[in-house]
């Protein structure tokens, strides 16, 4: 049987309604605006500040930083398929696409992980905070989150590279999804989904285990503080525990890693 190799995709988008574009179009651009603006802003007051040189907002500038680079991956080429109907995207750039996808989108489960130890070393084992978190260890913290989440989704997305793409090639989504990618490559794609789906596994219950253990600590110790010293502790550690239940609200976006069924994927009208 003869095949045609596909060397690019069509991404059908959000909608085909040239009017909800614009619209879409205006609510990204005020929106992606709005994520440069406080990501930039806490960037540059935790660089700036003397009293806010500490491990704490380390790890929360780095965790802006990566919110930046992850949503500049998506919005700008989605703003430019909105404004010039171009829905084309080539091979080559679906695969980058979905590699950095891959890696900006497992990052922050290990950075959560990560803050969760500092203000449990912080509570805990506050004399020795000092010495245990100092700036060579939190480079390292931070160097090993993106290390890590970086080769544990690099093999599968080698695999998929190396899949052989001679069918269809039109995604109902506005970038490269890697479930549609899957069921587009006109070969099994069985061995890369269970490997996909045991990394996944290895990812989000390890680390949300390491968070959970942390702050479980914290919360032991912070009981056993007498009232006067431990509402300080307390104010101390809730920040971090607010902003982790925010970074989990959104936990059900990232299950677009798992593979699903085609039945998930609908175009909004």
């Amino acid at each position: 049987m003869n095949h045609t190799t596909v060397v690019e995709f069509v991404l059908l988008g959000l909608t085909n309604s040239r009017h909800l574009e614009i619209i879409l179009f205006l609510f990204l651009v005020m929106a992606y605006f709005l994520i440069l603006l406080g990501n930039i802003t806490v960037i540059s007051i935790t660089l700036v500040n003397h009293f806010l040189q500490t491990p704490m907002y380390y790890f929360l500038r780095n965790f802006a930083l990566l919110e930046t680079t992850f949503t500049s991956m998506f919005i700008p080429s989605t703003l430019y398929s909105l404004l010039t109907e171009r829905k084309m995207i080539s091979l080559p750039g679906c695969f980058l696409q979905m590699l950095l996808f891959f890696h900006l989108g497992t990052c922050p489960f290990f950075h959560v992980a990560a803050m969760s130890l500092d203000r449990y070393v912080a509570i805990c084992r506050p004399l020795h905070y000092t010495t245990i978190m100092n700036n060579r260890c939190c480079l390292q913290l931070v160097l090993a989150c993106w290390a890590v989440s970086f080769v544990l989704m690099f093999p599968p997305t080698i695999m998929i590279v190396q899949l052989p793409f001679c069918g269809p090639n039109v995604m109902n989504h506005f970038y490269c999804d890697t479930s549609l990618l899957l069921q587009l490559s006109c070969t099994d794609t069985g061995f890369i989904e269970g490997l996909m789906l045991t990394v996944l596994i290895i990812i989000i219950p390890g680390t949300l285990i390491v968070t959970a253990v942390s702050y479980g600590c914290i919360m032991i110790t912070i009981l056993h503080i007498p009232s006067s010293t431990g509402s300080n502790e307390e104010t101390n550690c809730m920040w971090p525990v607010w902003f982790i239940g925010f970074f989990l609200t959104d936990f059900s976006n990232y299950q677009q890693l798992q593979p699903t069924s085609p039945r998930c994927f609908m175009q909004i009208a």
